[in-house]
């Protein structure tokens, strides 16, 4: 995910953007349970925004500040709905899917 594509993605009916760094060994644990995720939803977009890619997210992170990372936003045609940090888990990642995202 990148500026280029970022509003296209948030602005479906479902999505779930996972921003993290390189250098950030809880955001590379994260990775799988992200792809898994996007397998089990094929309905929910679900992308990996990579804040420390120079030029690659510039307009994200005008938009968005975060402390820490991984930092996961679930969205619904452009409308933020959550914010959690760190590591989600497979389940709990699921049951908010379910929750904000399939009503």
């Amino acid at each position: 995910m990148s500026d280029a594509n970022y509003k296209e993605f948030t602005d479906s009916s479902g999505a779930v953007v996972a921003y993290g760094l390189a250098t950030c060994e809880p955001c590379k644990t994260y990775d799988p349970i992200l792809e898994d995720t996007a397998a089990r939803f094929p309905e929910i977009k679900v992308g990996k925004a990579k804040m420390h890619v120079p030029g690659r997210c510039r307009e994200i992170k005008k938009t968005h500040a975060f402390e820490t990372y991984p930092t996961t936003h679930f969205f619904a045609n452009g409308k933020l709905l959550l914010t959690r940090e760190g590591v989600v888990d497979k389940a709990e990642l699921a049951a908010l899917i379910s929750d904000y995202l399939l009503k």
